[in-house]
């Protein structure tokens, strides 16, 4: 688990993932970032949490809740309650 409190699970062709990530960068929000291509557990974690579904983006946070395909608003917001 990152420092920054999220960890996005992505892959660099999908378009949901390129989405977040740009928004999150544009607002200048801290995340780890793990392609699950390239992650073979971390690819079994995303599906551990999606019903067996290799579903992505899926975000975790430093308090071990998740979410699949939030916006990136919804990933503001909870940065911010965990950062307080």
């Amino acid at each position: 688990m990152s420092k920054d409190h999220i960890t996005l699970y992505t892959t660099s062709w999908c378009p949901h993932c390129v989405r977040l990530k740009n928004s999150l960068d544009r607002s200048g929000t801290p995340y780890t970032n793990i392609d699950v291509e390239q992650d073979e557990a971390a690819a079994e974690w995303v599906k551990s949490v999606n019903n067996g579904n290799r579903v992505v983006p899926t975000v975790e946070y430093s308090d071990g809740t998740h979410a699949t395909n939030p916006p990136a608003a919804d990933v503001r917001q909870k940065l911010a309650e965990l950062s307080g």
